[in-house]
């Protein structure tokens, strides 16, 4: 026992009740009449937080002992579960549960756990002077068992494992005490209680396989040892949470709902304890698919470098809607600086017309559990600090902290440019990159010792004509740079060297560190050696800054001597060389039609089979595979930004109609790399009227750009010199566009608005196979105008086309839009059309932007085709 057991104990039995712990601080501060208050208010403290767990995971009668003995305190609190091993959790302060062990091992001199075969005594000693005799600790294990099965996780994030398990002990708390209460929330008591035992052993399980250090990927394997009739009360434990889950979004619970992420990686690891006591094998997390809003690209915890080292613009916030991180690239789009925009809260870069409903719906996600946007492509406006408006893609990802707290990090795509390319899963769902499940036995421990490479047991000339066409493929199977270069980059990981970095200039003569890899998914985190490079300046001598400038490929047996590295650049490389703990190198020039597009570095790490003179040939004609790639990627790209620049410097400035008020939208698409041929218009016709037009031409690339273009003009030079009757001013178009070297197929609705500025108004319109503008009351009322249809342009320019008439009603909404809103593969066209007039009606009374923004965020996310909307609303003068 003990250094302290004198014989003056007092103690007293408590009921298994949550009363039992203000009873018990009663109790200690009435026995411990005469000490010092310090030690008493510590006391209560600490006996308060062991009775609640002997009432929570005992959950039998508790006996409190007190004994004091020259001004020292010892409490024992007793309980009849043996079994029952202590479980710390090491919780963060802010997490509300898991805090008792923790507090004891802070605030008491000394404590420890005894056991018998009927009792389970924890106790802890106040010592007010003087050094203790040491403690003896927690005796932290599994709870035995007759019989029990090992239970393999496999790439088990630590950061997400432990948000979840802190969620399910705040969950499994909170309905424990209600249930104490007599209100049970729509649980059994027995499935309660099954459901606090085997959380228990899991947690129990798991915080002991966690005590191996973990990688720095976060990623582990875990061995649970688990009663090998422990199913059925995993299938309740679920239950119980799956009912706190629906009774926590209906706010009867101070707990919020987890967020999709979480739930599943819950589910998931419910199903690997049943499906593996059962007889199933594993399968890792990080291959399991899933929906968009619950993968992320990165499995390591969050942390703010990973914000600074992106080259894409991304702004991070916490559960508070409070800026915590943001790079330089973000802050540039949006006129802050990056240390300006930490502590600000989100809505500081959202227009002030959807501040409201970004509120609603980021308090509706934490009350919800349910998510919106988060894992989608979505075009939406952002403010920049003066006031205007910048068009972008949100994407926006949810990551953990070390310690379980939740972060939203967003990716800010301006739309004129590339689109951000997200990792897929063979389901087609983005995710992190995954490794093979495993199969019929269980896995072995991570290896500890180095992997030999193809390239150390020697490479034939079939192996090297292989690794070069399989080069090749991997640059263009994808149309994003930096998405190909990091597949190149795992290729040449895998079959030639244990890193590869690539290096790129940039079209002002920058150079950007874009990619790093390494062999081993788990292994160090690459990404903090991204980001932009110091200047290849004059004094620049190191292997990097010679091989920019045309040499190589350079030998690097040894790192860069320190005394050489005359510039930041050369420091730079450097420091990188020793980071990478690189053995070897072969440093080489991307070099494509006479010119250096940047360089290749490819290390081996000490103790393989170094680089040598006879790998050079091999990485030259590596680095003219790659630099052949670069070259057309890049031109590829831009050829698309002049298309995109080019579409988007026709979308022309709307007109300033009295009572009339018009909006448009445009987004191209989410997921290809090229641009359509959508395009809106509105003009005011010399002897009165708004024109107000939608097109689609067919295809989506530079052509079709310039059919747009050309089909745009020319109707709006038609409909201004002739102000005939729509069916009248699309039919001289088709006959203007027969004309063409190159005639274009497009779809078009061209309508004519007149009326006084305080109404009536009346739209005639003529739609040549476009889908039908869709009129929204102010009431919410909806219907398509079907009437005016015609056959689409470039088809038969002598077929009659169709004029049809409609009263506009004051404050009513006529919303003109592209297939790209609405059209989905999976999805019927009836449906879609429904889909549209549910949004319209519910955001008939907002304001016309918020109208056209909330459209594209609702229904535009992850569309695979370019969107145009615009939007009248007859609005009489006040």
């Amino acid at each position: 026992m003990g250094y302290l057991d004198p014989p003056a104990a007092v103690s007293r039995r408590f009921a298994q009740m949550p009363v039992s712990a203000a009873s018990a601080r009663r109790f200690v501060r009435a026995s411990l009449d005469g000490v010092t208050s310090d030690l008493v208010d510590t006391a209560q403290l600490l006996v308060s937080e062991l009775v609640t767990n002997a009432v929570l995971h005992a959950r039998t009668e508790v006996e409190v002992a007190v004994s004091r003995h020259g001004g020292r305190v010892r409490v024992r609190v007793v309980d009849r579960r043996p079994s029952r091993g202590l479980v710390p959790q090491y919780c963060p302060p802010y997490a509300g549960t898991g805090q008792g062990l923790a507090l004891v091992e802070q605030l008491a001199s000394r404590y420890g756990v005894d056991a018998d075969d009927e009792h389970k005594t924890v106790w802890f000693e106040l010592w007010p002077d003087g050094p203790p005799p040491p403690s003896p600790g927690w005796e932290t294990g599994v709870p035995p068992c007759a019989s029990h099965r090992t239970v393999t996780l496999v790439d088990v994030p630590g950061a997400l494992d432990s948000a979840c398990r802190q969620h399910r002990h705040t969950v499994l708390r909170e309905l424990t005490l209600a249930a104490s209460a007599g209100d049970l929330l729509g649980v059994s008591p027995e499935d309660l209680t099954a459901a606090n035992d085997i959380n228990s052993v899991i947690s129990a399980c798991a915080t002991a396989a966690v005590e191996e250090p973990l990688p720095e990927s976060d990623l582990r394997s875990l061995f649970l040892p688990l009663p090998a009739d422990a199913a059925p009360a995993v299938r309740a434990l679920r239950r119980v949470l799956d009912l706190a889950e629906e009774r926590a979004r209906e706010e009867r619970l101070l707990t919020l709902p987890a967020l999709p992420r979480s739930r599943a990686f819950q589910d998931w690891l419910f199903d690997q304890i049943v499906g593996q006591l059962t007889g199933g094998h594993p399968t890792a997390w990080t291959v399991m698919p899933r929906e968009p809003e619950v993968s992320s690209a990165e499995v390591v915890p969050w942390d703010a470098g990973q914000v600074r080292s992106s080259r894409i613009p991304t702004i991070a916030a916490d559960d508070g809607n409070r800026i915590i991180a943001a790079n330089g690239p973000a802050a540039d789009l949006l006129g802050w600086g990056p240390d300006d925009l930490v502590g600000r809260r989100l809505t500081t870069l959202i227009p002030e017309h959807l501040r409201r409903r970004h509120t609603a719906a980021f308090t509706s996600m934490l009350l919800t559990g349910r998510t919106r946007i988060v894992g989608r492509s979505v075009p939406l406006p952002a403010l920049r600090r003066d006031g205007g408006l910048v068009p972008v893609r949100l994407y926006i990802q949810t990551q953990e902290t070390a310690d379980g707290r939740t972060v939203f990090v967003a990716q800010l795509t301006p739309r004129a440019t590339t689109p951000l390319e997200v990792p897929k899963t063979p389901g087609g769902h983005r995710q992190a990159a995954a490794r093979v499940p495993y199969g019929g036995r269980a896995p072995a421990a991570p290896e500890t010792g180095r992997r030999s490479s193809g390239a150390e047991r020697g490479m034939s000339a079939l192996n090297r004509l292989s690794l070069l066409a399989d080069l090749g493929a991997e640059l263009s199977n994808t149309l994003d740079l930096d998405e190909g270069l990091r597949c190149a980059g795992r290729l040449l990981t895998r079959r030639l060297a244990d890193w590869c970095v690539v290096d790129l200039f940039t079209e002002h003569a920058q150079v950007d560190r874009v990619c790093v890899v390494h062999r081993d998914p788990r292994g160090l985190r690459p990404a903090a050696y991204e980001g932009r490079l110091p200047a290849v300046s004059e004094e620049s001598r190191g292997p990097l800054a010679r091989v920019l400038r045309g040499a190589g490929p350079l030998l690097l047996t040894d790192a860069p001597p320190p005394d050489r590295a005359e510039s930041a650049l050369d420091r730079n490389y450097l420091e990188l060389f020793r980071g990478l703990g690189a053995g070897s190198a072969v440093v080489a020039p991307l070099r494509a039609r006479r010119k250096i597009f940047g360089a290749l570095t490819l290390t081996r790490e000490p103790g393989g089979r170094p680089f040598t003179e006879e790998d050079l040939a091999l990485v030259d004609d590596l680095v003219h595979s790659l630099a052949l790639g670069v070259d057309n990627a890049r031109l590829y790209q831009e050829t698309r930004s002049i298309a995109e620049r080019l579409q988007r410097s026709l979308l022309p400035v709307l007109p300033d109609v009295e009572g009339l008020q018009l909006a448009a939208r445009y987004a191209a698409s989410s997921t290809t790399a090229q641009v359509g041929g959508d395009w809106y218009d509105s003009f005011v016709l010399p002897r009165g009227g708004t024109a107000v037009i939608i097109g689609d031409v067919t295809g989506h690339n530079l052509d079709a750009a310039i059919a747009m273009s050309q089909l745009r003009s020319m109707l709006r030079g038609i409909a201004v010199d002739r102000q005939e009757p729509p069916a009248e001013v699309l039919r001289r178009l088709d006959l203007a566009n027969h004309s063409l070297h190159r005639e274009a197929t497009a779809t078009c609705v061209y309508g004519l608005i007149k009326g006084p500025a305080h109404g009536p108004w009346e739209l005639k319109h003529s739609s040549a196979g476009h889908l039908p503008p869709l009129l929204t009351t102010r009431e919410g009322e909806t219907r398509y105008l079907d009437d005016g249809a015609g056959l689409l342009l470039g088809m038969d320019p002598d077929v009659p086309r169709p004029t049809a008439g409609h009263t506009l009603p004051a404050h009513s909404t006529l919303l003109l839009y592209t297939d790209g809103l609405i059209e989905r593969r999976d999805e019927s066209l009836d449906d879609a059309f429904d889909r549209l007039r549910r949004h319209a009606a519910d955001l008939a009374h907002e304001p016309l932007d918020t109208f056209c923004d909330e459209l594209l965020i609702g229904l535009g996310a992850d569309s695979a085709d370019d969107i145009a909307v615009l939007a009248v609303r007859p609005t009489p003068p006040s």
